[in-house]
């Protein structure tokens, strides 16, 4: 994107003012993210997510598709022999990049094209909002590896479609396209291919235009409430609100009601 453009061989970071674009960007394996590839994307989320000048994320993935999960080809054979204790070594350091995902407090949106496979519809499902082409295709495919769900699919599928209905896609491991999964509330929303990238557009210019402190804290109520009692939610409504108060967004939002214009939002 414009302003700066921060290449690493696997992922791409372009930036346009406060909006970020992560590319996943080996699309000659639909984009399937190796051990280094999950490490990188870790750390660009640490990164981001103490950058107050940022104010969306979108992640989309580069030739076609969006991930078609871990990159497994022959990793069968290189870990014959060794102790399960590598094995949870090197899937902790997965969970950390996992972990620092789902801790960014800006907006992120996904930007669906093609495949949304394993750990990459997980990335999908991680993010707040995801559109998807109608081409899009979607499946938790682990089982047909011999694998259990990975990359916080377990925390956040059923939070999306229900309990049963996250059951039915993992343990069937069946493909979905766009249509079933946006009648079953995989996705945000379905558009043309063609008007893909301009509907992602629209929303990523509103989310920039609106008040960061006030969106941040509204998408950590929102991922936090089903963990809290009434009393709990209530009350970390109220202590976010008596925030926002003090900020000068709200004075602005005040003015420009007033003034009869849009706010001009600072984050401040």
């Amino acid at each position: 994107m414009g302003d700066t453009d921060d290449r690493t061989d696997d992922i791409l970071v372009g930036r346009d003012g406060a909006i970020v674009t992560i590319t996943l960007n080996r699309p000659g394996v639909m984009n399937a993210m190796t051990t280094q590839m999950f490490a990188e994307f870790g750390r660009i989320c640490r990164q981001l997510n103490g950058d107050a000048s940022v104010r969306v994320v979108v992640i989309t993935g580069a030739g076609g598709n969006f991930c078609s999960g871990a990159d497994v080809s022959g990793q069968v054979e290189r870990s014959t022999g060794e102790a399960p204790s590598a094995h949870l070594r090197n899937m902790r350091r997965i969970k950390e990049s996992a972990q620092a995902f789902h801790e960014l407090q800006h907006p992120v949106v996904a930007k669906v094209r093609g495949v949304a496979a394993g750990a990459g519809l997980n990335i999908a499902l991680g993010c707040d909002l995801v559109y998807a082409a109608d081409t899009a295709r979607f499946s938790e495919i682990f089982a047909r590896r011999g694998l259990t769900i990975d990359f916080g699919g377990s925390w956040v599928l059923p939070r999306r479609v229900g309990l049963h209905r996250a059951k039915e896609l993992v343990l069937l491991a069946e493909v979905i396209d766009a249509a079933e999964a946006d009648r079953i509330g995989l996705v945000n929303r379905v558009v043309p291919e063609g008007d893909l990238d301009a509907h992602v557009d629209d929303v990523v210019e509103r989310l920039a235009a609106g008040p960061p402190l006030a969106l941040s804290m509204s998408k950590a109520l929102l991922d936090n409430g089903l963990n809290t009692s009434m009393s709990q939610a209530l009350e970390a409504e109220g202590q976010a609100q008596s925030v926002n108060f003090g900020t000068r967004d709200v004075r602005e939002a005040g003015a420009a009601w007033m003034e009869k214009r849009e706010a001009r939002f600072e984050g401040r």
